[in-house]
């Protein structure tokens, strides 16, 4: 395997993660804007990621019920 196919599988990658956490930033601030208003107020990030991850679960158990 190559440096290309290696960098192109990393960048792949990362380009889905980094679109799923836009994902449930974006349905958190959607669905719980006072949640994320606040966290984002005093600075605290750990009940915002712990919403994100949550989220995520509940989306990918979801699909996975279906497969």
């Amino acid at each position: 395997m190559n440096f290309a196919r290696v960098s192109l599988s990393l960048v792949g990658i990362a380009g889905v993660v980094a679109v799923a956490l836009a994902a449930g930033v974006i349905w958190l601030m959607i669905t719980q804007p006072v949640m994320v208003a606040d966290s984002v107020a005093k600075g605290e990030y750990s009940p915002l990621a712990k919403a994100i991850a949550s989220a995520l679960y509940d989306a990918l158990a979801g699909l996975l019920k279906y497969l």
